[in-house]
């Protein structure tokens, strides 16, 4: 199995313990400190795990929060089975390797022509 890195986001969380319950609550002190995002920019940070972030932004938030990387970011190993090569010998058949037959052409009679009985 290899392993595939992923990460949960908490910004959520860190900023329920911190007494901020609404998206809105980080428009001001992010703005004060030069980083300016609409509205549903700030929503989308809060609601949804961000998969692109500027690091302008990231530490704006360790600042805004007080709290290290590691309470907003979370690393997560997933297990993934790995797909490789078949052995030698046997082994699976992907679909890869499936190959229609080529239809073979035998002699035969020659057919009679209709009406011939």
């Amino acid at each position: 199995m290899a392993r595939e890195l992923d990460y949960r986001w908490h910004l959520r969380q860190v900023m329920a313990a911190r007494g901020m319950f609404a998206t809105t609550d980080l428009s001001a002190p992010l703005a004060e400190r030069g980083i300016r995002l609409s509205s549903s920019q700030v929503y989308r940070l809060v609601v949804e795990r961000p998969e692109r972030l500027s690091l302008k932004v990231l530490v704006a938030l360790l600042d805004i929060l007080d709290c290290s990387m590691s309470e907003l970011i979370e690393p997560v190993a997933v297990a993934r089975p790995v797909v490789g090569s078949k052995a030698v010998g046997g082994g699976e058949v992907g679909v890869g390797d499936l190959r229609p037959k080529r239809a073979r052409i035998t002699a035969t009679e020659s057919p009679r022509p209709r009406g011939e009985g």
